[in-house]
């Protein structure tokens, strides 16, 4: 399969870069501006296995245009597309009294207005093909997070966006869906998350540990492949069975 993740040069992407490197697949990934991170990453799929397709691409999924330009090129040195995940994703906290209309917008069209674009521009191919996986990465903050309001309104739009990919285009042989994961050691949850909440969540999540990335990847591979053909237009906890926060 052809997969394209974006923001793959850390945290989750880069571990379902890899992963399906792994799993021998072709992967295209895209990252803004840790460039030197993405190159890592292309260095160490070509060490997981030599012969791999495995190429970055720089892009603001915030520009409609440039994520225009960089699929057509993906799709052009790759042959088409199988497998799109949308993971690019910023955050940063303030209380909605005082968030300024920048930080709001930034955060959405990043998180939200971006998985959009980069959906909207792999559809036609993928209907082409009467073929194709959408995997959209929320937060457990979609239902709400203190001081993420912009991050929390975000991932509840990828839950409407892919609910809705799903339904427009399932009779298309096209599914969509969203993995949740819980708390993972990446760099954007160790900005936003304090240590008492980490130890609060180790101490009551029910496996008694914090997530381990490929743990995430290994759901994205699974509802990719055959074996996920009749799941669509769900939403996947990867929680360790504590599906809230503090």
């Amino acid at each position: 399969m052809i997969f394209f993740v974006t923001g793959g040069s850390r945290g989750i992407g880069r571990s379902i870069v890899l992963e399906a490197v792994r799993a021998g697949h072709s992967v295209g990934f895209t990252f803004h501006k840790q460039e030197q991170c993405a190159s890592a990453v292309v260095q160490e799929a070509k060490h997981i296995r030599p012969e791999a397709r495995c190429q970055a691409f720089p892009l603001d999924v915030r520009d409609a245009a440039a994520v225009e330009k960089t699929g057509s090129r993906f799709a052009e040195e790759f042959g088409g597309v199988d497998v799109v995940v949308p993971n690019a994703g910023i955050n940063s906290r303030n209380l909605l009294f005082s968030m300024s209309d920048e930080e709001w917008d930034d955060v959405i069209r990043t998180n939200l207005t971006g998985a959009f674009y980069v959906c909207r521009q792999f559809l036609p191919a993928m209907l082409a093909n009467r073929f194709g996986r959408f995997i959209l990465v929320s937060s457990l903050a979609h239902n709400g997070m203190s001081g993420e309001g912009h991050y929390s309104a975000a991932k509840a739009g990828l839950h409407g966006l892919s609910g809705t990919l799903a339904k427009e285009y399932g009779r298309k042989g096209i599914t969509s869906n969203v993995i949740v994961p819980g708390f993972f050691d990446t760099d954007l949850t160790r900005g936003s998350l304090s240590q008492v909440n980490q130890e609060f969540w180790i101490q009551y999540c029910p496996l008694g540990r914090i997530g381990d990335l490929p743990d995430v990847a290994r759901t994205v591979l699974f509802l990719a492949s055959e074996a996920a053909s009749f799941i669509n237009g769900q939403i996947i906890p990867i929680t360790g069975g504590l599906d809230w926060a503090p």
